[in-house]
């Protein structure tokens, strides 16, 4: 039998800084080796997000300019995003994506970008200086290890009910002091990584669409989707 999932791509005409688009076609991948057909539609600006119409999203990175434009948009899906978020959606949200779900983020010109705080995290700026090469993270609840590299200004501190994505093993993380990097929260799962993530991180994708299937399917077994050995680099 083969499963549909319908995915909102946010703001993938601008969001996309690195190749970021990659982590959508490594999800298509993914599915198919799941026998799950993917339906991906982007929400850009001026246009609306309803919680109820998507089983999965995806929110890419973007340059301060895309960022800023997408911070004052993005207030007007601020309520569905939530629901969705709180009902147990996953997202996968990648750098400037992480940011705006958080707080605020402050830019490397100072300007305070709000968020929408679906997650309670904020991002400060760093003078002068960017974290930039190879990353390798470990996440202390599955023993997995992810691999990725970091490009980012931003020093983002998690908050209540947030657990990072890994403990760094290597690199810098989310603000080169706590040892963190990324954020799990519910289904959403945050990262600093480009490259794109899921083209080296294949568990990833599978947490992400088998919280997809048991979401839309809750009376089907996805027992053999689980135990389906994916591998880590697509």
């Amino acid at each position: 039998m083969t499963y549909e999932l319908n995915v909102a791509h946010l703001y993938g005409d601008l969001m996309n800084t690195y190749g970021d688009v990659g982590n959508i076609l490594a999800l298509n991948y993914y599915a198919k080796q799941m026998d799950v057909h993917l339906n991906v539609k982007v929400v850009s600006l001026e246009e609306d997000f309803h919680a109820d119409d998507y089983d999965l999203a995806f929110f890419g990175g973007g340059q301060d300019f895309e960022q800023t434009i997408v911070s004052q948009d993005i207030q007007t899906k601020k309520a569905e995003l939530t629901k969705f978020i709180e009902s147990g959606g996953p997202l996968l949200a990648i750098c400037g994506g992480f940011q705006l779900l958080g707080h605020y983020y402050i830019g490397a010109d100072g300007e305070k970008l709000p968020g929408i705080g679906a997650l309670d995290h904020y991002t400060l700026a760093q003078d002068h200086n960017r974290f930039i090469g190879n990353i390798v993270i470990k996440n202390q609840e599955t023993g997995e290890t992810y691999h990725g590299f970091e490009n980012h200004q931003g020093r983002t501190f998690l908050g209540t009910d947030e657990r990072p994505l890994g403990n760094v093993v290597s690199g810098k993380g989310n603000n080169g002091e706590d040892g963190t990097e990324g954020a799990i929260y519910k289904n959403v799962y945050c990262s600093y990584f480009h490259g794109p993530i899921l083209t080296r991180n294949g568990d990833i994708a599978k947490h992400l669409l088998v919280a997809a299937l048991k979401r839309k399917f809750p009376t089907a077994d996805f027992s053999q989707q689980e135990a389906l050995p994916i591998p880590a680099t697509f």
